[in-house]
């Protein structure tokens, strides 16, 4: 059995579902037992959630200048609270209740199993690609994660790319010639799977 692991899937939540969810972490991680000394401070995580919660209301004009400031505080809430989740999962070590008690997602057991049904191929531009997979059995939902290459990559280095509803996703904007790897989880009635192995490709 693989060990439990914190989702970081909170990344790719909508700025008001973002909100909720980290409120929610802000009050599972105060005085709990399990994680006394979080790599930044609460204080500071709360600081953070406040001005992105303000620049939510101010953006909801849906003027230019406050949802760029809105994006901008969004960053800052997410890399502190993206800390909280690395050091959750450090401080739990596989431990689903431990994590549970903290407001992040485990992810669940067992994971998906993913084998050759991953195909990446260059897009039409320069720069993009596009990665089919077979459609898993009660997927509902599709996360698909990229970074580029790196042997000594954590789970913080995993860049958001999509959520879809259906088992493929097209990205644009990579870097020509880098090589990239990909991979994804699933979202059905039972929650969020562990992401699979990563698929390498070179972009063109």
């Amino acid at each position: 059995m693989r060990k439990v692991k914190v989702l970081y899937d909170f990344i790719l939540y909508k700025p008001l579902i973002k909100d909720g969810f980290y409120s929610n972490v802000l009050v599972k991680l105060t005085d709990n037992v399990f994680f006394q000394n979080p790599y930044i401070s609460l204080i500071e995580a709360s600081d953070a959630l406040v001005s992105f919660q303000a620049a939510i209301i101010a953006a909801a004009d849906g003027a230019h200048t406050a949802v760029s400031d809105m994006h901008d505080k969004e960053a800052i809430c997410d890399e502190a609270y993206r800390i909280l989740a690395d050091y959750v999962g450090h401080t739990a070590n596989g431990d689903e209740t431990k994590i549970l008690s903290s407001g992040f997602h485990p992810s669940i057991q067992p994971a998906t199993k993913y084998k050759s049904e991953f195909a990446i191929v260059n897009g039409v531009h320069s720069g993009e690609v596009e990665i089919k997979v077979k459609a898993i059995l009660y997927a509902v939902a599709y996360v698909w994660q990229y970074m580029i290459h790196n042997p000594n990559a954590t789970e913080s280095d995993w860049l958001p790319a999509a959520i879809t509803s259906r088992a493929n996703v097209s990205m644009a904007g990579l870097t020509p010639g880098e090589l990239y790897d990909f991979r994804f989880a699933t979202v059905s009635s039972s929650g969020t799977t562990d992401f699979g192995p990563p698929f390498p490709h070179r972009v063109i």
